[in-house]
């Protein structure tokens, strides 16, 4: 199971978003009020916290938001999970489309550090069911929910 750390949003495309602490979901469109919402398969980004601190123990000051994602978790390494997994976090339902993403070398992260964690460590899904998402919250994967609804039998 895993801990919503940042719900992060931007106004634009090719800016860092900021950690908003909640932000609304939207069914087949993504997080209201973000830029990258829309009607395809990369309405919202995830990153797992545990490869941001990695990240910043070689050096990188990048806070939440700083690679364009929109849900920092801790607990789950979402770049191990196979396309499709569905993530539960309260009403919220989330299926991942994609793992990764081609980086532009002109990202600040890039130019500074020489690397950069998205393209290898972010994900993308879609929203498939709506709701409040905010820091603290709970996520777990498809696989977490079915084997904790066989212990509760």
């Amino acid at each position: 199971m895993g801990k919503v750390i940042a719900v992060c949003t931007s106004p634009a495309r090719g800016t860092q978003k900021t950690n908003v602490s909640e932000a609304v979901f939207v069914e087949n469109y993504g997080i209201k009020g973000d830029a990258h919402a829309g009607n395809w398969h990369r309405q919202v980004s995830l990153l797992s916290y545990d490869k941001i601190c990695e990240f910043r123990e070689r050096g990188a000051e990048v806070e939440d938001g700083a690679f364009g994602e929109n849900l920092v978790v801790e607990g789950i390494d979402f770049s191990s999970l196979p396309v499709g997994t569905r993530l539960y976090c309260g009403d919220v339902v989330l299926e991942m489309t994609q793992i990764g993403k081609e980086c532009h070398h002109g990202c600040q992260i890039f130019q500074k550090m020489g690397d950069c964690i998205m393209p290898r460590e972010g994900v993308f899904a879609r929203v498939l069911k709506g709701g409040i998402i905010r820091t603290g919250d709970k996520m777990e994967t498809e696989t977490q929910k079915l084997k904790q609804g066989a212990e509760d039998e």
